[in-house]
């Protein structure tokens, strides 16, 4: 190897150690910032809870409308927690524990773990994984999580049911894998800004599940593209590249 390409190399790799010093402290102030909200909500969850059990022993309109007042404040402080969590995924997505995996593995024991909760949604699983699929270095917890949110993200375009295929293959030296659905689809303008921090079409998401998705694959070395049209459904394509033999079986970033 030259010494420019060793210097280049050296340069990848320092970048790398830095991004992810970076990400490191972001999900350390993000763990201290959960752990500070996190208390009050539960005390604030725990006396909602007394009030309503104190409340519904009466049966006056007035704490009928009180109990009803109390509800919808307690379900805001869920959908607070369900925020917090998302936004924790999403801070710790960049820091990976990498060890040598089969990406078919992975995606079978994810179907396997999927399938009964698709089944009540009326979800049919279509997996295609191809033979001789080269390996892959994975953190394979996130991984799990980008099968989860993208399968998820199909489910909720399906909600009269449908197929969700998932493929492997080989294609310009990348390893493939493709999350397919034929559900309502994506507005151009959703396609746009789907992977924008906070940005939701739906009524109560956190707008962190794509974006999460898209850092967990950058930072394993990937990439992430979609095809969706209105009507015809959504196919997510994400390329990651294959394992070196000379990598460690192991690997702690």
């Amino acid at each position: 190897m030259s010494d420019e390409a060793t210097s280049d190399t050296s340069s990848l790799a320092d970048d790398h150690q830095r991004l992810q010093a970076q990400y490191a402290e972001i999900a350390t102030l993000a763990g201290g910032l959960a752990h500070e909200i996190r208390n009050p909500l539960s005390t604030i969850g725990l006396n909602l809870d007394l009030l309503g059990e104190e409340l519904g022993e009466c049966d006056t309109p007035r704490d009928r409308r009180i109990l009803n007042k109390l509800t919808m404040v307690k379900r805001q402080c869920e959908q607070l927690n369900r925020i917090l969590e998302d936004f924790l995924q999403f801070a710790r997505a960049g820091t990976l524990k990498l060890s040598t995996a089969d990406l078919n593995q992975t995606v079978a024991e994810f179907i396997e773990f999927y399938a009964p909760q698709a089944a009540e949604q009326g979800i049919d699983i279509s997996p295609h994984l191809a033979a001789n699929l080269p390996s892959v270095m994975l953190d394979v917890n996130l991984w799990r999580q980008v099968l989860m949110n993208l399968s998820r993200n199909a489910q909720q375009a399906m909600l009269n049911g449908g197929v969700l295929e998932l493929q492997t293959y080989e294609r310009d030296g990348k390893v493939m894998l493709d999350i397919i659905d034929n559900g309502r689809g994506m507005t151009a303008e959703t396609k746009g800004r789907m992977f924008d921090a906070f940005y939701s079409t739906k009524r109560a998401g956190s707008g962190l599940g794509l974006p999460t998705v898209k850092k967990i694959v950058e930072a394993h070395g990937g990439a992430i593209t979609c095809e969706s049209e209105v009507g015809r459904g959504t196919r997510f394509s994400i390329a990651l590249p294959p394992a070196s033999p000379l990598e460690p079986q192991n690997e702690e970033s």
